[in-house]
């Protein structure tokens, strides 16, 4: 199971109408608070609860760091989000400035982050490389030696997706935005070539923009209109301990574990190299788009075939509005950790940290990361249905640099000068032609 997401409460009747719907209600779908600050009515409908699903299951990363060149700009314009954040909301959002540490076990580990810094210096990060000394000082106690590492110590880490997304929900509500979680969306209605309303369970709202911030499922509600969306998910698996010894205030990854420090003194810890991708109908329809992104020498992800693959031969592509869909029939999408995956990062992590020997797993749980083929999330409208926009396929990165790809999403559906050049994440670099 997800960890605990405190609700929201629900508008009391769904609108008849609104300048911009947003579907999806994580932590892209905060846009609705960019919109409603801008003076933007706008209606959100989640099919479950708020943050429910990845913004809730993550590693709780806020990182610059080891980021695509394509990405960078907006994790800027996101980090100076998150640093005023809890003033703007007069909330406390879990962020926290602490660094985020990688370490590397050898000297091609070690080349990767080599060949990251360009770009750091490029953007003006404080990214800086490690020596074998400074990697073993960053996490003191430790067993092993790192061949050496890198750092950032302006990046940062906290329980920041759901919190973040629950409070920008209570915001916006309070400006005038009308929320609806356990509403799902159904489709779409066209006019005149372009977007009309949006068909909910609980009825239409008439609009003329729409932004799909859907997650793992976008791409399945973008087929039904014709849309091509390459997306795929990759499942990740994840642990929490109360306590532990005091070994850093931040994050740190290493290619067995990964771990960040919690706001209650505890830590949320992974697998820092494996993940599993649950072979579907779209692992084939896709194949061929992700086949370099596999193939590369980083990649860890291991193809697991079972349950996930025989649902997808049941899943429609095509259904009517007036009838029930799979969005209100599978609510919220919680498959089940990898027990071997994660008892391997602890055995790992106690081998290292013997501190953790006698910690007891408070809770383990497991998400579904969307990804693209390049790995670079699609903030982009649709050039073939106008008012319609698109903010999905994160790759894992969706925390960090959620509040500015919110930003940049309300920036293109309202027509304001975007916060950052949107040309990395258009949809038309992803087209299969």
């Amino acid at each position: 199971m997800s960890p605990y997401v405190s609700p929201v409460i629900s508008s009391e009747t769904l609108p008849k109408s609104a300048d911009v719907v947003i579907i999806g209600g994580g932590i892209v779908g905060a846009a609705a608070w960019h919109l409603a600050k801008r003076g933007v009515s706008v209606a959100l409908c989640e099919k479950d609860v708020i943050g429910g699903e990845q913004s809730s299951r993550n590693w709780g990363y806020c990182r610059q760091q080891g980021r695509d060149p394509a990405e960078l700009p907006l994790i800027k314009e996101s980090m100076r989000q998150w640093e005023t954040m809890a003033e703007d909301l007069g909330e406390d959002v879990g962020y926290r400035r602490t660094g985020v540490h990688y370490l590397a076990a050898n000297a091609a580990g070690m080349k990767r982050y080599e060949d990251l810094m360009p770009h750091a210096r490029e953007y003006g990060l404080d990214t800086r490389l490690l020596s074998a000394a400074e990697a073993a000082e960053a996490l003191p106690g430790v067993r092993r030696s790192w061949y050496r590492g890198m750092v950032t110590p302006s990046d940062g880490s906290g329980g920041a997706g759901a919190g973040h997304s629950r409070l920008c929900a209570c915001d916006a509500e309070g400006r005038g935005g009308a929320f609806s979680p356990n509403c799902a969306v159904r489709g779409l209605e066209t006019s005149a070539g372009r977007v009309s309303a949006v068909v909910t369970e609980a009825g239409p709202i008439a609009t003329q923009s729409v932004l799909l911030a859907g997650g793992a499922r976008s791409s399945l509600f973008c087929r039904r209109l014709g849309i091509d969306l390459p997306q795929l998910t990759v499942r990740l698996s994840v642990m929490r301990i109360h306590g532990g010894p005091d070994l850093t205030q931040g994050g740190a990854w290493t290619p067995k574990f990964a771990l960040r420090r919690r706001i209650d003194g505890g830590y949320t810890i992974a697998h820092g190299g494996h993940s599993t991708a649950d072979i579907t109908l779209d692992s084939f329809r896709y194949f061929f788009r992700y086949m370099p992104i596999l193939m590369s020498e980083w990649c860890t992800t291991r193809l697991s075939f079972g349950a996930p693959f025989f649902e997808s031969l049941r899943c429609k592509t095509d259904w009517a509005l007036d009838a029930t869909t799979i969005f209100e029939e599978q609510r919220i999408l919680d498959p089940k950790p990898s027990a071997s995956t994660l008892k391997t990062a602890w055995t790992d992590l106690v081998s290292v940290f013997p501190g953790f020997e006698n910690v007891e797993i408070a809770e383990r749980w497991g998400g579904y990361m969307d990804t693209t083929p390049d790995v670079v999330p699609v903030i982009s409208p649709v050039a073939s249905l106008p008012g319609f926009h698109i903010a999905t396929g994160f790759s894992g990165h969706g925390v960090g640099i959620g509040p500015g790809a919110g930003r940049l999403a309300a920036d293109l559906v309202t027509g304001a000068t975007p916060c950052v050049d949107p040309a990395p994440f258009a949809l038309s670099r992803l087209a299969s032609n």
